[in-house]
C-alpha cells in the first residue's frame, strides 16, 4: 500500500469517527466523549454514557451518519488558547483531562463540521461528503486510558474505505477472522478455556495439552540438532536478583511479588537473570563457548485486564526461551544459526511472507551508549551479510539491548511478530560474568537472548487461527477417528485403534449410538485429518474405508497401508493438509 493511500485512509477513518461521535451525542443524552482515533484497519470512539449502545442500534446510527455526510459539511480547523479550550470542554471531563495533561505551550486545536466541534489535532478530509464507504462493526468495553481503576467506556468500532469494493473486501476478511477466532475454536475443539478464578490464565484440556506439547517436542528436536542444553530454573527469586538485573527498576509494574520468610520475592517474568545465575555458578573457558541454555520455565507477567486477549495476551505462559553465552567473535555465527532455525520452522508451519525489523535503543534503557553501539552494529552486520532486508525501528528495543524481530503473515494476511533475537552486553556486566580467554585474561561473555516461537500460548493462538483449527497431521491432537458402522463392529474398531496407537498415531473410537454419517460429520467438525470407517467388509479384509478432512474418499485401504501413509506424512511434517 502506498504512503498516499495509507494517509487517505487515515483521514477518511478519522473523519468518520468524528461523524459517529456527532450522531451519538445527538441521539443519546449526557454523553461524555473520550477519544476517537483511526487505526490500521478502521477507527473507534470511546463514550462515557448511561445508555448502552448495542449492535442492534448500528442501523439507526449509520442512517444518521449518512444524513450528516449528505450535507457535506466542511471540516474546519481552529486553534485555542488553553483557557478558552477549557471553557469549550467544561461539560466534557475526559476532554478537560486531556487538555490539562498537555505540556504548556503545546497547540490546542479542534475540528468542526456542522454544529459538532471536537478537540482534535487532525488530520481530516475536506468535508463529510467525501467519505465513500463505511460500516460500524462492534462495541466493546474499554477503560479510560487503559487503566482498570478508571471509568469503563463504551468503545464503538467501525471502518471506512476509499471505495465500496475495498470495504466489502475488508468485511469478508473480518468474517473470515471471526471464523478463525482461536477463542471460539479453542472451546469448540476442546483445547482450552478460561475461568475467572485464574484471570487471563488458560486451562488446557487434554487435546490442548497434546497440541501444546507437540510444539515443545518440535522445538526440543531442533535443540538437539542446533546444540542447546535444556535447563530448569526456579519460578520465584529474591527481589535482589531483579534489582541486579534491572527488571525491578524497569519492569516491576508488570511483575507479581510476595513475601517469604520476611523477604520480598518476585515471580519471574523472564528467564534472563536465572540464566545468568546458571552461567555464573561455575568457571568457564573460552573453549566451552558458546553455551546455549534453553528454558521452558513458566513465566508470569501482570497484564492489565483491558489488554489481555485469549491466548495471545495472557498472564502466565511459557516460552521456547534460550540464552546463549558466547565470545565476541561468535556473535555472527550464533545469529546466523538462529536465523536458519527460524527459516526452517517458518517453512514447517507454512509461513512464506516474512518481514524483519531491527529494533533499536529505547529511551528507558540500561548500559552505556558504547555498548548499545556495538550491539546494534553487530545485529545490523549479521543481517546485511545474509542479504536480509530489514526495517530499522528506533526506540523499540528491549531495555537491555537491541533485537531482531521476525514478522509473518498468516493464512489470511494478518501480520504477527513471532521470533526474536536480542543482543545484550549488559547482563554480563550486571552479574559480573566472565570466562577464561585464550590469552589467559578474564573476559565478559556476550549474551544472546532468543525465542523462536516466543510465548507458546500466543503461538498456539496464532496457529489455531492460521490453520482455522485444521492442524497439519503431525500436530493434530487427534490424528484419526475410527468409526464403527454398527455395534457389532466395535471390537474390530478397537483393534484398528490399538494398531494405530502402537504405531504412535493418536486416535479415538467413536462408539456413540449415532448414525455413521453423523459420526463422520462430527469428526469433520472436530477437524480430524483421517476418518476410518469400519464395517463387515473392512473387518473381513483387515482394512478401513478412509475419508479425509478435505472430503476426499480413498475407499477401503488395508490398515497396514493406512499406518504407513500416516507415518510418512507425520515424519514429513507437511505444513497443511
Amino acid at each position: 500500500m502506498s504512503q498516499d493511500l495509507a494517509e487517505l485512509r487515515k483521514r477518511i477513518r478519522h473523519s468518520t469517527s468524528h461523524i459517529m461521535a456527532d450522531v451519538v451525542t445527538s441521539m443519546y443524552p449526557n454523553v461524555k466523549l473520550g477519544i476517537g482515533p483511526p487505526t490500521d484497519d478502521g477507527f473507534y470512539y470511546d463514550f462515557l454514557m448511561d445508555t448502552p449502545i448495542a449492535q442492534a442500534d448500528f442501523e439507526k446510527i449509520e442512517a444518521a451518519m449518512r444524513e450528516v455526510m449528505k450535507k457535506d459539511f466542511r471540516f474546519v480547523y481552529k486553534e485555542y488558547p488553553r483557557a478558552e479550550a477549557l471553557k469549550l470542554v467544561k461539560d466534557q471531563p475526559l476532554k478537560t483531562e486531556i487538555i490539562n495533561d498537555l505540556p504548556e505551550g503545546e497547540t490546542i486545536s479542534t475540528y468542526t463540521h456542522g454544529r459538532f466541534e471536537d478537540l482534535c489535532a487532525g488530520p481530516h478530509i475536506e468535508s463529510t461528503g467525501k467519505i465513500p464507504a463505511f460500516k460500524l462493526l462492534n462495541v466493546a468495553g474499554a477503560y479510560w486510558r487503559g487503566d482498570e481503576k478508571r471509568p469503563m467506556l463504551q468503545r464503538v468500532y467501525g471502518t471506512a474505505y476509499e471505495s465500496g469494493e475495498e470495504l466489502e473486501a475488508h468485511l469478508k476478511r473480518v468474517a473470515e477472522a471471526e471464523r478463525r477466532d482461536h477463542r471460539k475454536l479453542g472451546v469448540e475443539l476442546g483445547l482450552f478455556f478460561f475461568n475467572p478464578i485464574a484471570p487471563s490464565s488458560p486451562f488446557f484440556l487434554p487435546k490442548g495439552a497434546t497440541l501444546y506439547n507437540g510444539h515443545v517436542t518440535y522445538v526440543r528436536d531442533l535443540y538437539k540438532r542446533y546444540g542447546y542444553q535444556e535447563v530448569i530454573t526456579p519460578q520465584m527469586f529474591d527481589t535482589e536478583l531483579w534489582k541486579r538485573s534491572g527488571h525491578y527498576a524497569n519492569y516491576k509494574d508488570n511483575m507479581y511479588f510476595s513475601y517469604v520468610d520476611e523477604k520480598e520475592m518476585g515471580l519471574k517474568p523472564m528467564n534472563c537473570p536465572a540464566a545468568a545465575v546458571l552461567f555464573g555458578s561455575s568457571p568457564h573457558s573460552y573453549r566451552e563457548l558458546p553455551i546455549r541454555y534453553a528454558d521452558f520455565g513458566r513465566l508470569h507477567r501482570y497484564e492489565r485486564s483491558g489488554v489481555t486477549h485469549g491466548l495471545t495476551r495472557v498472564r502466565t505462559f511459557s516460552q521456547d526461551d534460550a540464552h546463549i553465552f558466547c565470545r565476541q567473535d561468535q556473535i555472527e555465527q550464533e545469529i546466523n544459526s538462529f536465523i536458519a532455525m527460524v527459516n526452517e520452522t517458518f517453512n514447517i508451519f507454512g509461513f512464506k511472507d516474512i518481514n524483519v525489523a531491527l529494533s533499536l535503543r529505547p529511551d528507558k534503557r540500561i548500559g552505556s551508549d558504547d555498548l548499545w553501539d556495538r550491539a546494534e552494529g553487530a545485529l545490523a552486520s549479521a543481517l546485511t551479510k545474509q542479504g536480509i532486508r530489514f526495517e530499522p525501528k528506533p526506540g523499540e528495543g528491549a531495555f537491555y539491548g537491541p533485537k531482531i524481530d521476525f514478522f509473518v503473515n498468516d493464512a489470511i494476511g494478518r501480520p504477527w511478530q513471532l521470533s526474536t533475537v536480542q543482543l545484550d552486553y549488559n547482563l554480563a556486566e550486571r552479574f559480573d560474568l566472565e570466562y577464561n580467554a585464550e590469552d589467559g585474561t578474564r573476559q565478559r561473555p556476550v549474551v544472546v537472548h532468543r525465542a523462536m516461537l516466543g510465548s507458546l500460548e500466543r503461538f498456539l493462538g496464532v496457529m489455531i487461527e492460521h490453520f482455522a483449527g485444521a492442524f497439519p497431521l503431525w500436530l493434530a491432537p487427534v490424528q484419526a477417528v475410527v468409526i464403527p458402522i454398527a455395534d457389532r463392529h466395535q471390537e474390530y474398531a478397537n483393534k484398528v485403534a490399538a494398531e494405530l496407537a502402537q504405531a504412535g498415531i493418536r486416535n479415538e473410537v467413536d462408539s456413540r449410538n449415532e448414525r455413521m454419517q453423523a459420526k463422520i460429520r462430527d469428526a469433520q467438525v472436530q477437524k480430524a485429518p483421517y476418518m476410518l470407517v469400519v464395517g463387515d467388509k473392512e473387518a473381513q479384509a483387515e482394512a478401513a474405508a478412509v475419508r479425509l478432512r478435505s472430503g476426499e474418499n480413498l475407499g477401503a485401504v488395508p490398515v497396514k497401508e493406512i499406518i504407513a501413509r500416516m507415518a510418512a506424512e507425520i515424519a514429513e511434517k507437511k505444513p497443511s493438509y
